[in-house]
């Protein structure tokens, strides 16, 4: 099926019995709301358990059949994607329902909207269905994977709901639980630095000088994980009018966080990528300061090997190193919040490590994901100046409650200082550094 070439509701299709990308899209424009891609997995038409709902909250199936894959935004459409390996589906799930949800409005104020199913080997679109005459709704079914004679097909539904995600899922089976939610005030920010006048070579990269870490764990201050909880569909979405939020108030006080970055390079304007932008071999570093309460500080990063602990000081790890931004996985630093009262201020942090000389033309989705509470997220703004390092989040402890402030903060070395030390002076973290390599 050409990329041109829409079922019409109620049509199916035969599909592979192999990995499919299930992207959801629409056009942004002033005043759209935002849409998530979920996916449920039935049998008999309902769920076994509210693991087999797939969505931002709980981004992958236990049978690893079926996993989101998250949002990416370029040349002003937005599209949240879902991967389904059909032959990883276990034999009891019949249908895999693929589902859209409204966050702040209704999809009647969605333009464009559509599923498109491609083949995640060859990229070969095998369907696509564009939902027509959206009016009220706030939940979509708008397509669905079911077995039929040995094999799998996809059929487009387009079935509107206007009870959002929460009604959509409970219909299925799924037991949700909304909590109640105050907004915390926002935490003020640093003051800006002021950028040179004119971009100025980078100086090689920098290692912290930072004391090691004990030889042995102190005694555990743990707190006990709280017992499983019904499905939360609330998440919280940080912009420059409502940059702050409160991980308590969020159920978000204990168990580990994930602090995720995603990127894509745009392509459509090559002359800025050559000048300032990064092509396929942009490699960035996710990295964290950290200040404990103890008065400790040093920094989490790829840099010298310094990748950190979950279990002893700094209670902070970096997973991995991805040279690409191009895989779901992303760069990942984890975060113990059993030891929020270890923690004064942590200061999460992104910089150019090779490929390009500035974030310009750069998309980048940052989510702070608690293994107990609602998601964070927040995009990157576009880049305008010649910044080869970014300040993403600061976490402040706020009387014993961790606040995550937004900072989307590009910062502009000045001639000599490296990419860290600049982000250390701009924070006041005090720290010395010396040239390091990974």
């Amino acid at each position: 099926m050409g990329a041109d070439m829409s079922m019409p509701k109620g049509a199916n299709v035969a599909v592979a019995t192999a990995a499919l990308r299930v992207e959801l899209g629409w056009r942004t424009e002033p005043g759209t709301p935002d849409a998530d891609a979920s996916a449920l997995l039935l049998a008999a038409g309902k769920v076994r358990s509210d693991g087999d709902f797939v969505f931002y909250n709980q981004p992958a199936h236990p049978s690893g059949a079926v996993r989101h894959e998250g949002k990416r935004t370029t040349g002003g459409r937005v599209t949240d994607a879902l991967v389904a390996d059909l032959a990883r589906v276990e034999g009891a799930v019949e249908r895999i329902v693929v589902a859209a949800s409204a966050d702040g409005g209704t999809f009647g104020q969605v333009p464009g909207l559509y599923i498109e199913v491609t083949d995640a080997a060859s990229g070969q679109v095998v369907a696509r269905f564009d939902s027509p005459g959206a009016t009220v709704e706030t939940a979509f079914v708008l397509g669905e994977f079911y077995r039929r004679q040995g094999g799998w097909k996809f059929r487009a539904v387009g079935q509107g709901y206007d009870s959002g995600l929460e009604g959509l899922a409970t219909d299925f089976g799924i037991t949700v639980d909304e909590p109640q939610r105050a907004a915390p005030p926002a935490t003020p920010a640093p003051a800006p630095v002021s950028p040179p006048a004119a971009p100025t070579p980078a100086p090689p990269p920098a290692a912290a000088t930072v004391p090691p870490p004990p030889a042995a764990p102190p005694a555990s201050t743990a707190r006990p994980a709280p017992a499983a909880q019904p499905v939360r569909l609330s998440k919280v979405t940080l912009t420059k009018a409502a940059p702050s939020v409160s991980l308590a108030k969020q159920g978000g006080s204990s168990g580990i966080m994930r602090v995720n970055l995603n990127w894509q390079v745009r392509k459509q304007f090559p002359s800025r990528i050559g000048r300032w932008g990064g092509g396929p071999n942009l490699d960035l570093d996710l990295g964290a300061l950290y200040e404990l309460a103890d008065g400790r500080k040093g920094v989490v990063q790829a840099l010298g090997n310094a990748f950190g602990s979950l279990h002893r000081p700094p209670y902070i790890h970096l997973d991995g190193d991805d040279r690409t931004g191009a895989t779901a996985s992303g760069e990942n630093l984890s975060v113990n919040l059993d030891h929020t009262r270890d923690f004064r201020r942590v200061l999460v942090f992104v910089t150019i490590y090779e490929g390009a000389r500035s974030f310009a033309d750069l998309h980048a989705t940052v989510t702070l994901q608690p293994q107990y509470g609602a998601p964070v997220e927040f995009s990157l703004d576009e880049c305008t100046v010649p910044s080869p390092v970014c300040a993403l989040a600061l976490i402040t402890n706020t009387g014993g409650d961790l606040v995550v402030q937004r900072e989307a903060r590009y910062l502009v070395p000045e001639r000599g200082v490296s990419p860290q030390r600049t982000m250390d002076q701009a924070y006041g973290w005090g720290m010395n550094w010396t040239p390091g390599r990974k």
